[in-house]
């Protein structure tokens, strides 16, 4: 005579540990050999009729094995449209070029822009979607691109930056003098820049002169971060800059290397002259960027 057996308590069986739904499974097989009927069986453990004939039907095909479960999604690479080698060869490519310089049609890389790459090499045709899962993988994430110069000669970088910098750092180090950077800016009342939280569809305001006014400023700023500055409202030439200059070593008790990019006013005879005065040269000197190379200047 079979025993009368009670439901459990409800519990949804899919959000169960893996071993409780193995446990519930050779319970419910053990049963069923015991010549309990399958609805029964599915109203005791809380699931469908079909359920329950599911795994029977798993145990009679790879018995115990059959009970356990099995995991889902993917199982290999090989469900992958593109192989490891063909994924290799794209993050290369985008790495090193630009999609024109595959006279593809679009400035920066984009998901499109790697998908017609992927189709054009490997005649494979993905999704968007898929492509950014691709992309996402290989731990590419969408960034603002950096301004660069076509001018700039990118040998000439690496020589200063393997070089000439450390050579810089290196005299610096040994003479106890400091670094600084230099560079100049415009500054304009029109300049909005922040931004403010409003209700939307109600702008805020921000009240300023209507008329227009501009002011410049030379600054420096030391491997310490430390900021020196001088405003003044005319065009930047040899004296201003040599004005600057002197202040700049009326406040450092320490030599000053100086390094600026090549602005024409720079490199002018009037600036050279001073710098090479007997009294200036154990005070000051100075050095100057690879050309069209504003990105390896802290002051910019």
């Amino acid at each position: 005579m079979k025993r009368e057996l009670h439901p459990i308590e409800k519990q949804d069986f899919r959000s169960a540990p893996s071993e409780v739904r193995q446990a519930i499974r050779k319970r419910a097989i053990f049963l069923i050999r015991s010549g309990h009927k399958k609805g029964y069986i599915a109203n005791l453990f809380g699931v469908n009729k079909n359920t329950v004939s599911n795994w029977w039907k798993s145990y009679t095909q790879e018995g115990s094995k059959g009970l356990t479960d099995s995991k889902r999604g993917a199982k290999s690479e090989n469900c992958k449209l593109l192989t490891s080698e063909q994924e290799k060869q794209i993050q290369k490519m985008i790495i090193d070029r630009y999609p024109e310089q595959y006279k593809l049609p679009f400035a920066l890389w984009t998901r499109k822009a790697v998908q017609e790459l992927v189709e054009r090499q490997f005649g494979i045709i993905l999704a968007r979607s898929t492509m950014g899962y691709y992309l996402r993988s290989w731990g590419f994430t969408p960034q603002k691109p950096k301004k660069k110069a076509y001018e700039q000669n990118p040998k000439h970088v690496e020589e200063w930056l393997e070089e000439a910098y450390p050579a810089i750092k290196e005299r610096a180090r040994k003479e106890n003098a400091e670094i600084h950077w230099g560079d100049e800016t415009g500054c304009n009342n029109r300049c909005n820049h922040g931004r403010s939280y409003a209700p939307k569809g109600k702008t805020p305001v921000k009240e300023s002169m209507s008329k227009s006014f501009k002011i410049n400023m030379i600054s420096t700023v030391t491997n310490q971060w430390r900021v020196q500055f001088m405003i003044y409202s005319e065009n930047m030439n040899a004296d201003k800059l040599i004005e600057f200059l002197k202040q700049l070593i009326k406040t450092s008790d320490k030599k000053i290397f100086l390094i600026l990019d090549n602005l024409k006013v720079h490199h002018c005879h009037i600036v050279k002259e001073w710098l090479n005065r007997e009294e200036i040269k154990p005070k000051m000197e100075v050095f100057f960027l690879p050309s069209y190379s504003p990105e390896l200047n802290p002051d910019e």
